[in-house]
């Protein structure tokens, strides 16, 4: 390997393993009115620096811009980050998701009044982790700002995790939280149900984390986006879709939206998470084109000339499978397309 190789691989892995924030808020309210809350999870080993963000983290800098003439709240928070040995099993095996949702329920919770508006956003696994939160919103509700306290947070999950339908639960629901919360808009970019570190052999330590979790849509949510990667193999990013509602539920007499648009390239591709490989962006900004075409007609408020920052390619070139570590993943299998009613096929699959 030459010189010019060793210090480009140097400096990708000395970027992707630095210290980096892993939350940020942003946006002001001077008068107090109905408040947007745009919440964004990113996946794991994401990253905030220019030319390295995730399309979570590109929907994050957008949304900032907007919120500063705008009744909006953003809220950021990175997926698990390596920071040094001591967090190696963490990101091995996905550890934290927990905390990491307790911590952004608390935080809307304290913030959150009636006639406020609510978006997620989440990638990989904060994409699950969004649809997790969503979950216990719906099953156990949103805690009045008075009520969010640290003890009440933790009950609030336990109840989600263990026994939502329980007697106890409705009787902490009716005692702690508002009567409903809507959500409207739940946008998500490829979502894995294995949630640790996607490197080969180790993602086998990864907790697959969906043993209390409804395939199904929130049904406190209004519309919900799901971009999936058509052409991923790597087992270690089996995607983890939803299931459509049998019966679903209605909003002013509008059906709950559900869809599932299966965009061509990777995982890496769908969520925009290129390490530095821009020259694939026009394939990545397809569907942060599309997610954020859904979340602007939902209401989301964005900067007038967003759409011109973004050359959109579904043709571009991909980062493909094999590029860095993804040639030692050796487990493979083609994805299955079609199994539920929500699933739709990018035109540029239909060729």
């Amino acid at each position: 390997m030459g010189m010019e190789q060793r210090k480009g691989l140097f400096g990708r892995l000395s970027h992707l393993f630095k210290f980096r924030q892993r939350v940020r808020t942003s946006g002001g309210h001077h008068s107090r009115g109905p408040l947007s809350h745009v919440i964004i999870m990113d996946g794991t080993l994401s990253s905030l620096s220019p030319g390295y963000e995730t399309n979570a983290g590109l929907a994050y800098k957008l949304c900032t811009e907007a919120a500063q003439g705008a009744n909006m709240l953003v809220r950021y928070e990175a997926g698990i980050q390596w920071r040094g040995w001591r967090d190696t099993m963490d990101v091995i095996e996905g550890r934290g998701i927990h905390k990491q949702i307790q911590r952004v329920y608390g935080a809307l919770a304290s913030r959150y009044r009636p006639g406020d508006r609510i978006f997620l956003f989440g990638y990989s696994r904060g994409a699950y982790a969004v649809r997790s939160l969503s979950g216990l919103i719906d099953m156990i509700g949103l805690l009045r700002a008075e009520e969010a306290t640290e003890r009440n947070i933790r009950v609030a999950y336990r109840h989600y995790q263990m026994a939502p339908h329980s007697r106890a639960a409705a009787e902490f629901t009716e005692a702690h939280c508002h009567p409903r919360v809507e959500i409207d808009f739940l946008g998500v970019w490829d979502t894995v149900s294995a949630l640790g570190l996607h490197m080969p052999i180790v993602w086998r330590y990864s907790t697959v984390f969906h043993e209390f979790h409804d395939r199904m849509p929130a049904r406190c949510v209004k519309r919900a986006y799901h971009a999936l990667a058509h052409d991923e193999r790597r087992s270690a990013y089996a995607p983890f879709l939803f299931e459509s509602n049998p019966e679903p539920p209605l909003f002013g007499g509008q059906r709950q939206v559900l869809q599932q648009m299966w965009f061509p390239g990777t995982h890496g591709d769908v969520g925009g998470q290129l390490s530095g490989y821009n020259p694939e962006r026009r394939l990545s900004n397809a569907t942060l084109v599309w997610m954020l075409d859904k979340a602007e007609a939902a209401g989301l408020h964005l900067p007038k000339d967003w759409r011109a920052r973004y050359l959109a390619d579904p043709h571009g070139p991909s980062i493909g499978m094999n590029r860095g570590w993804g040639k030692f993943f050796l487990l493979r299998e083609t994805r299955v397309v079609g199994a539920d009613p929500s699933e739709v096929l990018h035109p540029a699959l239909k060729r």
